[in-house]
């Protein structure tokens, strides 16, 4: 059993979808971000840094932060989405493309939502840098997914798990006209949101949310 501290963000769902996506049990504990419970202390001990999402895995007590940790120690306990360490060259091509969501695509479409949708005045240059780093990565996306069906190769893996739920606000990217720029990125986006697990995992803990088609 797994216990899982998460909210509804990009970083949350990846590991509900996760768990759905390998039929783990787990149990949710709903860390409200907007009232700042990541901050209370019964938190901190999962997650140091006081970001969600955090587990704790029961059949061995062990605590985890960091989203893109977790989704490869969960490939590991369950055998799934990120291959063997004796297919090398295969395991690596998912985790380069883990890094790209984690050291890319996390970062600067989070400030993107930020300086686009929330900031408390317009910051013209943020916006201007960070929208435009944000369409460059989803071009880096678009050329790696006209030769692959998926961001790693031919199968679905955690590096796709890692990088669905941060394309499912592309309406809040200020792409002109949404994902169709990007017909690579879009095919792979719907052919992702079709998947039963994803479509569970996407409204944890329950908010009414819909998987959004592009």
């Amino acid at each position: 059993m797994i216990d899982l501290y998460t909210w509804s963000t990009p970083n949350g769902r990846k590991i509900s979808i996760m768990l759905e996506e390998c039929e783990l049990p787990y149990e949710i504990h709903p860390i409200n971000i907007g009232r700042d419970e990541q901050f209370q202390l019964h938190f901190l001990e999962v997650s140091p840094n006081n970001k969600i999402p955090g587990i704790i895995d029961r059949d061995n007590g062990y605590k985890m932060f960091e989203s893109g940790a977790i989704l490869i120690y969960l490939a590991e306990k369950s055998g799934r989405f990120l291959p063997r360490e004796d297919e090398y060259l295969k395991r690596m091509d998912v985790l380069q493309w883990l890094m790209f969501q984690m050291g890319g695509v996390g970062p600067f479409f989070g400030q993107t939502h930020h300086f686009a949708r929330f900031a408390k005045e317009e910051v013209p240059y943020a916006i201007d840098r960070y929208v435009t780093e944000t369409k460059r990565l989803y071009g880096v996306m678009d050329r790696r997914l006209a030769k692959a069906p998926y961001l790693a190769g031919h199968d679905y893996t955690i590096a796709d798990i890692a990088t669905w739920p941060w394309v499912a606000r592309f309406d809040w990217h200020r792409l002109e006209n949404g994902l169709d720029d990007f017909p690579n990125v879009k095919r792979w986006f719907n052919t992702i949101a079709d998947r039963p697990a994803v479509q569970r995992g996407y409204d944890v803990p329950e908010t009414g949310a819909k998987v959004p088609r592009a």
